[in-house]
């Protein structure tokens, strides 16, 4: 089995001549408009395909030297052994002393992966086998609720990894949604979904998924007992019992068997995760189950045959020819070596609404870290601030940040190439395809040349004009074009962010599947929490001490 090295490996490679070099080369003069101008081929020189993404960045701060500088440094800091490490099963988690195994959740049935000598392909299908049985129960109208009524509508309940995942894989995978069975979300500590969602539903054909990993998280808890609470005051009223509401309208997915039972879940409504399941990377499994009753289990299956596909090209592809590699690569010249450290993403598709929310948790949990796995500190920048929103949407709101702004940022332009073709009856929702797919590429264009990108006649009037109307241009972007957006494509789109988050930590040094971050204030809620509920004077700081006061006398 692959092992990483010790730190004295990465320290060389830290201070090898390759990161020299880019540091020097970060310094000179970058212009997008001069290196279109000196090269007719960049746009040739700088794209690659694997399936079905096409990614062209060109319009990156890079030239041929940058790029072999930047996959050089990537071999010192032997990005390949740490690749081979995470695909075998190795124990990448440093912090909490194990492997990370998300890809090993989309491993077809017939692989084999033994870790600590179990072989993990056959309890990952094991479970897939219970989301298929589950969900076709729900599907086909088999479960029924507490009055005999067949399941009308999911709601999902978790936070984090356990909500984005599925929310945005539902959202943008809802055309290839075949039945009418609505799936909903819910998140939010305060209640405020919940109790929004719940006036407009059913208790009677109400089903919840509780999704926790660890079925002790504050936020999800609270909702799956006032959940609870709402469908026992109906069910008093039809004389249903607590066990047959808690057996009739709740599963629960968590690698804590005991607390499942504990709270009431059934046993056979249990899913089970395992400890090396990351949050962020965890859609893959059974938190995957409002997926598979919204698009079915084979539609759920095909999202996973895209993920493995993109999970080979990262492990076979020759890094000058391998996206995530590539795409992490530029990520960390910009963030460490160009000091851009903003990053912005930007579909063009409003499918794809919730992917910049997903990739904001995904690269800012996974990499904002500022000591190495090591525990040395880190004395360069890691990962930039990153935010998003649909394109179309976001030209009206901080597009003029990005033309005119002080802030250097870069940007992932993602858009579908395919919709709506060859159906004659959707012929004007084509053409506002179409349109969407021209701004895509008329605003990177823009972003990268400013006024230089209009026509000669357009650049008379704007010099003319006054200066407020100057796009000075030479922002960074890279394209990526889906050819069609399927459950396939989409399972390869989003596998390639969390390779290329990988990749990202591997140069840095850093461990991408932990969180302390999150851990102490979570702590420290408990304690405000309980000051909450008392009289007297709290013991904290000033300013935390004035608020609760000011917040009990309004009590």
């Amino acid at each position: 089995m692959a092992e990483i090295k010790g730190n004295s490996a990465y320290k060389s490679a830290r201070n090898s001549t390759y990161w020299q070099q880019l540091q020097m080369l970060a310094k000179q003069p970058w212009s997008l408009a001069a290196l279109f101008a000196q090269d007719d081929s960049r746009a040739t020189l700088f794209s690659m395909q694997a399936g079905a993404l096409y990614m062209d960045y060109s319009k990156q701060c890079i030239d041929e030297q940058v790029l072999a500088s930047l996959l050089q440094l990537a071999e010192s800091c032997e990005l390949s052994t740490r690749i081979d490490a995470l695909m075998q099963g190795a124990m990448v988690n440093t912090s909490e002393e194990r492997a990370a195994l998300h890809t090993a959740l989309r491993l077809p049935e017939s692989a084999k992966l033994d870790v600590d000598g179990q072989n993990v392909v056959a309890d990952v299908h094991d479970s897939l086998s219970q989301v298929a049985r589950l969900s076709e129960r729900v599907r086909s109208g088999t479960w029924r609720g507490f009055s005999g009524k067949a399941i009308t509508d999911v709601v999902n309940i978790g936070v984090g990894g356990s909500d984005l995942g599925p929310l945005m894989a539902t959202t943008a995978l809802d055309e290839w949604a075949d039945t009418n069975i609505e799936v909903h979300f819910v998140s939010n500590m305060d209640g405020t979904q919940l109790d929004n969602l719940l006036k407009h539903l059913n208790p009677e054909t109400t089903l919840f998924i509780i999704s926790s990993k660890s079925f002790g998280t504050v936020d999800t808890l609270s909702n799956a007992k006032t959940a609870l609470s709402w469908l026992l005051a109906t069910a008093k009223l039809r004389a249903g019992t607590e066990d047959s509401v808690l057996r009739r309208h709740f599963i629960g997915i968590s690698a804590n068997s005991e607390k499942m039972s504990a709270w009431g879940i059934h046993p056979e409504h249990q899913l089970q995760l395992w400890e090396w399941v990351g949050g962020r990377f965890s859609l893959w499994s059974a938190i995957g189950l409002a997926i598979a009753i919204r698009i079915g289990i084979d539609g759920f299956k095909a999202l996973l045959a895209g993920a493995h596909s993109m999970d080979e090209h990262f492990a076979k592809a020759d890094f000058a020819e391998n996206l995530p590699v590539l795409l992490g690569l530029l990520a960390v010249w910009n963030s460490t070596f160009l000091q851009v450290n903003a990053h912005t993403v930007l579909p063009y598709d409003g499918r794809l609404s919730y992917l910049p929310s997903y990739l904001t948790q995904l690269e800012m949990e996974s990499n904002g870290k500022s000591v190495t796995q090591h525990g040395d500190h880190i004395d360069y920048d890691t990962c930039p601030i990153l935010w998003g929103e649909i394109g179309s949407n976001a030209q009206h709101a901080f597009y003029q940040l990005l033309h005119q702004g002080t802030q250097q940022v870069s940007c992932d332009f993602i858009a579908c190439v395919s919709r709506y073709s060859g159906q004659s009856q959707n012929a004007p929702l084509q053409q506002q395809h179409e349109l969407s797919l021209a701004n895509c590429l008329a605003q990177s264009r823009v972003l990268a040349f400013g006024n230089a990108a209009l026509q000669e006649s357009e650049v008379q009037v704007a010099s003319a004009a006054d200066k407020y109307k100057y796009y000075r241009g030479n922002q960074p972007s890279t394209t990526l074009l889906i050819d069609e957006l399927t459950p396939h494509s989409l399972g390869a789109l989003i596998a390639l962010y969390e390779h290329k988050v990988y990749v990202m930590a591997s140069i840095w040094d850093i461990n991408p599947f932990d969180q302390w971050g999150v851990e102490m204030g979570k702590q420290m809620a408990e304690s405000v929490h309980q000051a909450m509920q008392q009289a007297g004077e709290s013991q904290f700081d000033s300013s935390t001490n004035q608020l609760l006061k000011h917040i009990q006398q309004l009590s």
